[in-house]
């Protein structure tokens, strides 16, 4: 970080605050995030053919993801509660879990990446929720935001 940059989230005094972005212009703005939830192979077996004793795991853990995402600002101190025009979240069972990517989509004055994140989190969440008691080593992983756009920083994707 070079000595020109500085820490939106903290105030003259040191302290954290919620930024003002009453001044910003809306726009369209976008984030993708996924993340990995690694399992057992029987999980994954359990997954593939439906028989998780708690249900539908993957739409679960999808509406989960978008209720997630729709409650960023009461989970995450200083987010700003901002209206969500579209969250996606897609979840695919592979040989060693199940990978999630959400979209999620706004016109207003500041960015989605937090809603994405969570919206990832919390469908990991879900997933581990629903196959602990089968795979009480299940693994969150690489959650992380892949793009963003949208806003005065315009847009960003990861390498």
């Amino acid at each position: 970080m070079g000595t020109d940059e500085v820490f939106t989230h903290i105030d003259d005094q040191g302290q954290a605050h919620m930024v003002d972005v009453s001044d910003r212009e809306i726009s369209t703005r976008t984030a993708m995030a996924s993340g990995k939830v690694l399992l057992s192979q029987k999980v994954v077996v359990m997954l593939r053919d439906g028989s998780v004793p708690k249900g539908d795991v993957l739409a679960t853990a999808r509406l989960a993801g978008i209720m997630g995402a729709k409650r960023t600002p009461e989970l995450i101190p200083l987010a700003h509660p901002i209206a969500l025009h579209s969250v996606s979240v897609e979840l695919h069972v592979v040989d060693d879990g199940v990978t999630i990517v959400s979209n999620v989509r706004t016109a207003d004055r500041t960015g989605v990446e937090m809603e994405a994140l969570t919206a990832v989190s919390i469908s990991a969440l879900t997933i581990i929720d629903m196959v602990k008691s089968i795979d009480p080593g299940a693994t969150i992983t690489n959650v992380h935001v892949d793009s963003k756009d949208g806003g005065r920083n315009g847009a960003w994707k990861r390498n």
